[in-house]
């Protein structure tokens, strides 16, 4: 007796471009990987984009883009502007990054990535939100090399003299870190041309610098981790001594620095740009 073919890949069986267990993960299904691109593609973008555009983004031909868009559109993860044609996001897409931001900790996805973060920069690494009045640290996690400095949870961080204190003095509302300064002893300070500069620079390079302010022979390194509106979550800093820290922005302390808190970034919902 003969048997029936089984379908092959260009049949409509709904399983047929399951991927076959190859010993390295969980089966999945291809065609939703692949149309996932144009979702990536439109959320890198941050607007909506004409077919070929879209297209192009993503890897594929517009013709291959097409009958995945057609889906999309038919559960909410993509729209059409009836006007110009483009695409954009939909509003289940919409919904879905919601509430996966109100799901997101950053303090706990700070505090899992600082063991690793202090081996990679040999320092001690804090981490930093804002409190009641100004910034408060939250962790510390002591790195290869010990610093001979009182650093523990509940401390705060100064918006003048340290690393993490001028990420949120750069970033947050001027009025409130006016309003931190004054409470500081330091009213007025943003108005000094010196503090003014440096804060503009850490702006521009995403990463603030301390030498031997706070004590002789100790420095820091510090970088913001952003939410999904765009505002500073958190500061993340790397302290050790002034022999050993790299200041530099492209030194391999502040590289390790910036990847993370890039990467904790994105995963806050943040469309990172530094």
């Amino acid at each position: 007796m003969k048997h029936a073919p089984s379908p092959g890949p260009d049949h409509d069986d709904p399983d047929s471009d399951a991927e076959a267990p190859s010993g390295r993960g969980p089966r999945g299904i291809q065609s939703i990987e692949v149309g996932s691109q144009l979702l990536k593609a439109l959320a890198r973008s941050g607007r909506a984009m004409a077919l070929k555009d879209l297209a192009r983004e993503a890897g594929m031909t517009p013709a291959k883009s097409h009958p995945y868009l057609v889906s999309f559109g038919k559960v909410g993860l993509i729209e059409q502007d009836p006007l110009s044609g483009h695409y954009g996001l939909g509003p289940l897409a919409m919904q879905l990054g919601l509430i996966s931001l109100q799901q997101l900790d950053p303090v706990r996805l700070v505090i899992a990535e600082m063991p690793g973060l202090a081996l990679r920069t040999g320092c001690t690494v804090s981490a930093a939100v804002w409190g009641s009045s100004g910034p408060v640290i939250i962790r510390v996690e002591d790195g290869p090399t010990p610093v001979r400095v009182s650093m523990r949870h509940g401390l705060p961080a100064s918006l003048r003299t340290t690393g993490t204190g001028k990420v949120f003095a750069a970033f947050r509302e001027r009025d409130e870190i006016a309003a931190a300064l004054a409470e500081e002893g330091a009213p007025g300070a943003l108005d000094d041309p010196a503090f003014a500069a440096e804060l503009a620079d850490i702006r521009r390079e995403h990463i603030a610098r301390v030498k031997d302010d706070l004590l002789p022979g100790l420095s820091a390194l510090a970088v913001p981790v952003f939410d999904g509106f765009g505002r500073v979550a958190l500061a993340i800093a790397a302290i050790g001594p002034s022999t050993l820290l790299d200041l530099r922005s492209d030194g391999p302390q502040a590289r390790a620095l910036l990847d993370a808190g890039r990467a904790l970034s994105q995963r806050l919902g943040h469309v990172v740009a530094f």
